[in-house]
């Protein structure tokens, strides 16, 4: 499961996912990518879940690329809790997705293949997402 080695902060306030992807929102590495529609967080459990249903479905070809880090603590107090006293426990990591975001990218697969892999790959996700090819006439 992905999360930071060590942190600065144990607990982190939610924030707001305000506007478009700034960085990340194309294709740099491979030809195919997963692009997020819509703002979210994505949790650890989420990408290990897309990353093994991209690695079964490549069969131990083409590469793989893991564009977002769940880099976020998600806090939460325990059932039956009464309100107050300090903020709860890190539950799991999140990693922060804004629209445009590539949040996959695959390399050295035939088209179909490569599509099916990244299809299999959405169903994990709890955001909207959309599979994306670069083009020739593209540069890096």
């Amino acid at each position: 499961m992905l999360m930071p080695k060590r942190v600065k902060w144990r607990k982190q306030m939610r924030g707001r996912m305000k506007g478009k992807a700034l960085r990340g929102a194309e294709i740099t590495f491979g030809e195919y990518g997963l692009q997020a529609l819509e703002p979210g967080w994505v949790t650890a459990r989420q990408i290990e879940a897309a990353r093994r249903a991209i690695v079964h479905e490549m069969k131990r070809r083409g590469k793989i690329w893991i564009r977002i880090f769940p880099d976020k603590p998600y806090t939460r107090k325990p059932p039956e809790t009464r309100m107050g006293k300090g903020k709860g426990n890190v539950e799991y990591w999140v990693a922060v997705v804004k629209p445009g975001r590539i949040m996959f990218e695959l390399a050295g697969l035939p088209e179909d293949i490569a599509v099916n892999a990244l299809r299999q790959a959405i169903y994990k996700f709890s955001i909207q997402t959309k599979i994306v090819i670069r083009h020739e006439g593209e540069h890096a």
